[in-house]
C-alpha cells in the first residue's frame, strides 16, 4: 500500500512539469487517460464550437450551477469567427461574462482546479485553458452550533463549505489588514487550507514556520481533517493531555482571536476553526465572558474556572478523607460512609468514570426519538437500583453525578478529558500511597500544565510566567472592552 501511494504521489509530482500542448485532439485525450471520463459518470465533457474553433468543456456534475452554465455556453456558441479573440487570455478579458475566471496552461493545477468543482474549457489552438469558477458546494445552514452555544450573542456558526466559513470572518472584520490565505495538503485530497490572519498583528516568524510545515506535510490525505492536520503541525509529547489547540464553531470567536493576533485555521469540509498559539487561558475562556457586562462576566468566567477545579478535586479528596476518617471534623462527618462498601472505593470510582464515558458513547449514537426513555431507563438503573444492590454507595453516586454534569461547563471536550485523565491518576495514587499519592498527583497536573507549550514554542501559562501583571489581571477579571467609553461631550450621567 505505501509504495502504491508513493507511486502516485511520484506521478502527481511529474504532472506538475506537463503543460497544454494547444492541440485540442491531444488535450483530450491525455484527460480523458487521467480522469478516466469513461468510467466517472459524474465528469462530463462537451465538445462545441466556439467562434468557428472546436472547443471541449468539463465539469463534475454537481458542483456547478446548471443556470450559470446554460447562460456561459449560449455566449461561447453564439461567438462568431470574426469576433474570436486570438488567445485564451484575451478571451477571458472579452468574451467571459463572469466575475471570477483564471487562465492556466500546467495541467496539474488543471486537473485540481477541475476535481475541486471549477469549469474547465479547452478551445482548439489556445495553449492555457480557461478555468471559470462557476462551482457551489452542498451546504447546510449557518445555524447555531449544538457546542458553542451562548446566552447572548449571534447564532451563526461555520459549516463544511470553506467559502462560507471565510465570509463570516470577513464580515466581522472589515479590513485591508486581513489576510485569507489559500494552501492545500494531501496527495490524493488535496485539502482546502486557509490561513487567517492580521498581517500588522501576526508574530510573522510563527506563520512562516506553520507555512513551512503545511507544505511539508507528506500524507494521501486529511482523512480526520483538523485532528490529521493538528498532528502533523505539532509531531511533539503526545502524552501530555491538555490541548495545544483551541477549537471553535463560532465565527465571533474566531474574529475575535483573529484581531488578537493569532493565526485561525480554517479546513475544507469542518465546520470548526482551529486557533493558534493556544495558552491554558484562551482555552477556559468562552463567548459569554464578553457577551455580557464586565461584573457578569467576570463571575462566569471565575465561576466555570472553580467548578472545572472542583471536577478535578472532589473525588481524590473524598476517596482520601474516607480512607482517613480521623482527618474529618465532627460537624462534616456526614459525609462518611454510614456502612461499609461491598466494593472498595476507588473500583467504584474508577468504574463509574468508565460508565459516564459509555453513556456519552450511547447518547452521541441513540436516534433522538429513543434518547428519553433510554435516559429514564439509565438513571434508574444507574442510580437508584445500582444503590439498592450494593455495587456502589449513595455518596459516589452523587460526587460522580456532579463531576459528569459539571464537566458540560467547559466547552472545551480536550481539556475536560484532560482533567479526566489527571482526575483519574490522582484517585490511583491516592489509593496506593495515601496523602502523599494525593498530593503527588496534583503535582503532576499542575506540572503538566506549567511545563505545556504552546504551538509556537511559548509558555502555556503566559501570562503568568513570564509574568505580566496587567494582562493576567485582564485574564481573570472581565474588563471592559477597548473604545468602551462615553462619547466626546458625555457627562457620563444618567
Amino acid at each position: 500500500m505505501s509504495s502504491e501511494w508513493n507511486s502516485k504521489a511520484k506521478e502527481e509530482a511529474g504532472r506538475e512539469q506537463i503543460r497544454m500542448s494547444g492541440d485540442l485532439g491531444k488535450d483530450m485525450q491525455y484527460l480523458k487517460e487521467v480522469l478516466a471520463a469513461e468510467q466517472n459518470f459524474d465528469v462530463i465533457y462537451r465538445v462545441i464550437h466556439v467562434g468557428g474553433r472546436e472547443a471541449c468543456m468539463y465539469l463534475v456534475d454537481g458542483f456547478c450551477k446548471d443556470d450559470l452554465m446554460q447562460k456561459l455556453l449560449q455566449e461561447f456558441m453564439a461567438l462568431t469567427p470574426d469576433k474570436m479573440p486570438k488567445d485564451a487570455h484575451e478571451m477571458s478579458k472579452q468574451v467571459v461574462s463572469y466575475v471570477e475566471v483564471d487562465i492556466e496552461d500546467k495541467w496539474n493545477k488543471i486537473i485540481n482546479s477541475l476535481l475541486s468543482g471549477v469549469f474547465v474549457l479547452l478551445v482548439d489552438g489556445y495553449e492555457k485553458a480557461l478555468l471559470i469558477d462557476s462551482r457551489t458546494y452542498p451546504a447546510r445552514g449557518v445555524e447555531e452550533p449544538e457546542k458553542d452555544k451562548v446566552l447572548r450573542g449571534s447564532k451563526d456558526g461555520f459549516v463544511e463549505t470553506l467559502i462560507y466559513n471565510t465570509a463570516l470572518i470577513r464580515r466581522r472584520i472589515r479590513s485591508t489588514d486581513l489576510r485569507m490565505e489559500m494552501m492545500s495538503a494531501g496527495e490524493s485530497s488535496k485539502t482546502d487550507i486557509v490561513l487567517a490572519y492580521m498581517d500588522s498583528r501576526v508574530d510573522h516568524t510563527f506563520l512562516e514556520d506553520i507555512k513551512r510545515k503545511i507544505q511539508n506535510i507528506k500524507v494521501d490525505a486529511l482523512t480526520m481533517n483538523q485532528e490529521s492536520l493538528a498532528e502533523c503541525l505539532y509531531r511533539r509529547t503526545w502524552f501530555n493531555p491538555f490541548p495545544k489547540f483551541k477549537y471553535t464553531e463560532r465565527p465571533d470567536t474566531a474574529a475575535a482571536q483573529v484581531l488578537e493576533g493569532n493565526i485561525v485555521i480554517l479546513v475544507d469540509n469542518s465546520p470548526s476553526a482551529m486557533i493558534m498559539p493556544t495558552t491554558i487561558f484562551d482555552v477556559v475562556e468562552e463567548a459569554d465572558d464578553y457577551y455580557f457586562p464586565p461584573i457578569t462576566g467576570t463571575y462566569l468566567r471565575l465561576t466555570r474556572t472553580l467548578i472545572a477545579l472542583l471536577t478535578y478535586l472532589l473525588t481524590p479528596t473524598y476517596l482520601l478523607l474516607a480512607t482517613h476518617p480521623e482527618w474529618v471534623p465532627d460537624s462534616f462527618s456526614f459525609i462518611l460512609l454510614k456502612e461499609a462498601p461491598n466494593v472498595p472505593l476507588i473500583w467504584q470510582f474508577l468504574l463509574l468514570e468508565l460508565a459516564i464515558d459509555g453513556l456519552r458513547l450511547a447518547a452521541v449514537n441513540t436516534p433522538n426519538m429513543l434518547s428519553t426513555p433510554l435516559s429514564v431507563m439509565a438513571a434508574l438503573v444507574l442510580g437508584e437500583f445500582s444503590v439498592n444492590s450494593g455495587w456502589f454507595s449513595s455518596e459516589v453516586m452523587l460526587y460522580m453525578a456532579f463531576v459528569a454534569i459539571a464537566n458540560y461547563t467547559q466547552a472545551n471536550y480536550e481539556l475536560g478529558y484532560a482533567l479526566k485523565f489527571m482526575r483519574i491518576l490522582d484517585l490511583v495514587l491516592t489509593q496506593l500511597f495515601g496523602l502523599w499519592g494525593y498530593v503527588i498527583g496534583i503535582l503532576i497536573a499542575v506540572l503538566s500544565i506549567a511545563l505545556n507549550r504552546t504551538v509556537s514554542h511559548g509558555s502555556y501559562i503566559y501570562p503568568l510566567i513570564p509574568f505580566d501583571w496587567k494582562l493576567l489581571k485582564s485574564r481573570l477579571i472581565r474588563r471592559r472592552l477597548p473604545g468602551a467609553k462615553a462619547p466626546e461631550g458625555s457627562s457620563g450621567q444618567s
